[in-house]
């Protein structure tokens, strides 16, 4: 009986975003925040009274589903309007509704001086409501339908100060660039239709191992494609432009992103298409490398920067790079369980950024801060807290999916991917306790005229409660799962993630015996490996050590010797380099944007206006010059036109004999 509330859970924020949006201006702020976070909260309870119906289920069903109608119909191919209730569904379905209701709550205090509160909160909610039929959809096409209604909420939010222009094109970039990884989904879909005749994710799933040969073009063809959406939504190498500037936005507009929504959408995918992917080594090969290079590079960038958000963000392309690391190699739970924990103490450092900003009136360059733990006591503990989670700090959340990351990349994957994740994890710790460092401790630097303050409680419980998820959040995933048995998390996930190599090769196996070849070589890169407790041990106190460096690298150059970055990177000739963050926009710029440009300049000059225009205006010009023609012989006098009819009855005459 529960399990039929499912509906409700995307529809409550959908809602109470038409109802702030078309009578927010007459209600007023209050009823605006009122209905724009009840109407998450009632999601978020919902979210729970499904869970409990879900764990009422019959032993052995996993999944349920719900068809609220029939979408539509064409021959034997129809889709439904419905939606999957599973565990990974569960999973997000926390993560949006609690999340998001945190930072929901939070923006009431940091937007309650905007004329458009109305507006902001009612894009807020069709963000979250996109979210949730991205998660809770039944079938890719309904996936793609959440998929661009985020894209299209994230261009409204990031826009949000459409009075500036840099705003303006930090939306549009996330619009444009989003569309490229979105071509290429929609292409996956099609070829999914083409090849099972249904789009339906259970259906898809179960048909997969028998219907695709392992390692095949096909399903090598499909998942590259949706793993290049992926790459577009989740903001990963070479899609990944658009998130640094999505800064422009508010900043609870950065939490919602880079925290619980859009960002997690990539990653949410390839878990949930797991079948697919295990069935294509190459493809889970190159996730691994795009996600571990991306996590390298971003955080490499994230040193040099110097707004305090855009660090953050960057840090979150960097996060996200580990969630695809552990999906290349196999590790899904691991994806899943960072993803979770990413969540918590992410949007509660881009919240406490925001109270930052708040409390010394907009300033974003940490350069112009420092000394501000003694004015803001609550934001300064709650945001050491989740840079200690993210940089991995035993015992903190942070800390668990971090490390079970980095181990399933060495025992799962090999060397390389595991010494990608290592050196992520060094510069994570470095450049987060940089930003911590410079930003609470040391000298002031604020403008004398700014009196640094506390921010009010609707925005600093939203910091303490994060904050105590972040601490406690490890728990949903105890190490030594091949041991104890106390992952959570895994167990939890299992009956989604369950995939039956053997069957799957077997039927390659008998499907390339047909062509007359030998099953795959490489059919080894899935096979269970041996996991010895003492390697995942010695693991653990190898990625604290390493995290302790980075923090004590931090310290010896922001702290102890504040002079250190100067003489450290004078001279260096790379430092420009990533300061000016490789120069990719620039690159994209001049190969892409400007030859655009040009082209569409050259269209529109010699195509639109001489060619089309030209025929068109042409045409107008034969027809006047013929008109202008005609005129000689209309007069307006009658022997004239009697002269014409006897010279025309001659000449008739003439041509009869």
């Amino acid at each position: 009986m529960l399990l039929k509330l499912t509906c409700l859970v995307p529809l409550f924020p959908l809602i109470g975003s038409i109802i702030n949006g078309f009578f927010g201006l007459r209600i007023g702020k209050n009823a605006v925040g009122l209905v724009a976070c009840g109407s998450m909260g009632l999601s978020f309870l919902t979210s729970i009274l499904i869970y409990i119906g879900y764990l009422m289920l019959p032993e052995g069903q996993h999944i349920y589903e719900q068809v609220a109608w029939t979408w539509f119909g064409a021959g034997d191919f129809t889709v439904d309007f419905g939606f999957q209730i599973d565990p990974l569904t569960l999973v997000m379905m926390f993560v949006v509704t609690g999340v998001g209701l945190i930072i929901h709550v939070y923006s009431i205090g940091y937007m309650h001086e905007e004329y458009s509160y109305y507006r902001f909160f009612a894009y807020f909610n069709l963000f979250a409501s996109a979210m949730l039929l991205l998660v809770m959809g039944n079938n890719f096409l309904l996936m793609f339908i959440g998929w661009e209604g985020v894209g299209c909420c994230s261009y409204f939010l990031i826009g949000y100060y459409f009075e500036k222009k840099s705003a303006c094109d930090a939306g549009t970039k996330a619009f444009i660039v989003n569309r490229v990884g979105d071509f290429a989904f929609l292409l996956a879909v099609m070829y999914i239709f083409n090849i099972f005749g249904t789009i339906d994710f259970s259906d898809v799933m179960h048909a997969a191992p028998e219907k695709l040969i392992y390692g095949g073009e096909i399903v090598t063809i499909i998942t590259m494609l949706l793993f290049v959406g992926a790459t577009g939504k989740s903001a990963q190498i070479p899609l990944y432009t658009w998130l640094p500037d999505a800064m422009e936005g508010p900043t609870p507009v950065s939490a919602l992103i880079h925290a619980a929504t859009m960002v997690t959408a990539g990653v949410y995918m390839i878990v949930r298409c797991n079948v697919l992917f295990n069935l294509s080594p190459l493809t889970m090969t190159t996730v691994a490398f795009i996600g571990g290079g991306t996590a390298v590079m971003a955080a490499t960038i994230g040193m040099t920067q110097f707004d305090i958000k855009r660090v953050l963000a960057y840090s979150t392309v960097s996060q996200i790079g580990y969630m695809f690391l552990a999906c290349g190699v196999g590790a899904y739970t691991a994806a899943i369980f960072h993803l979770v924990t990413h969540a918590f103490f992410k949007a509660c450092l881009f919240l406490g950024s925001g109270s930052v900003i708040h409390g010394i009136h907009g300033e974003q360059d940490m350069r112009k801060m420092g000394g501000l733990k003694s004015h803001m006591p609550v934001t300064y503990w709650t945001f050491l807290v989740s840079t200690l989670a993210i940089a991995g700090i035993f015992p903190l959340s942070g800390f668990f999916s971090k490390d079970e990351v980095l181990y399933h990349s060495l025992m799962d994957g090999n060397i390389i991917f595991w010494g990608m994740g290592v050196s992520a994890a060094l510069l994570t710790a470095f450049y987060m306790f940089r930003l911590v460092f410079m930003t609470f401790h040391g000298e002031s630097r604020v403008d004398p005229s700014v009196h640094p303050h506390e921010s009010p409680k609707v925005m600093t419980m939203p910091l303490v409660i994060l904050a105590g998820l972040a601490t406690v959040g490890g728990l949903l995933g105890i190490p030594f799962h091949h041991y104890w048995h106390l992952h959570t998390l895994h167990s939890w996930l299992e009956p989604v993630l369950h995939f039956d190599l053997a069957n799957a090769l077997e039927h390659s196996g008998h499907m390339l015996h047909e062509a007359g070849r030998h099953a795959p070589s490489w059919a080894h890169l899935l096979e269970p490996k041996t996991h010895d407790w003492m390697i995942e041990l010695l693991l653990m106190f190898f990625s604290l050590a390493v995290a302790l460096t980075g923090i004590f690298g931090a310290y010896m150059f922001y702290i102890k010797r504040p002079d250190l970055p100067e003489k450290f990177t004078e001279g260096q000739w790379g430092l420009d380099l990533v300061q000016n963050k490789y120069y990719i926009d620039e690159l994209y710029d001049e190969s892409i944007v400007q030859p655009t440009i040009e082209g569409s300049k050259l269209l529109w000059k010699e195509c639109d206006a001489k060619a089309i225009d030209g025929a068109v205006n042409g045409t107008a010009q034969t027809i006047g010059w013929f008109s202008r023609q005609a005129q000689v012989f209309q007069s307006g006098f009658v022997r004239n036109y009697a002269l014409f009819i006897v010279v025309g009855f001659i000449s008739l005459l003439l041509v009869m004999f």
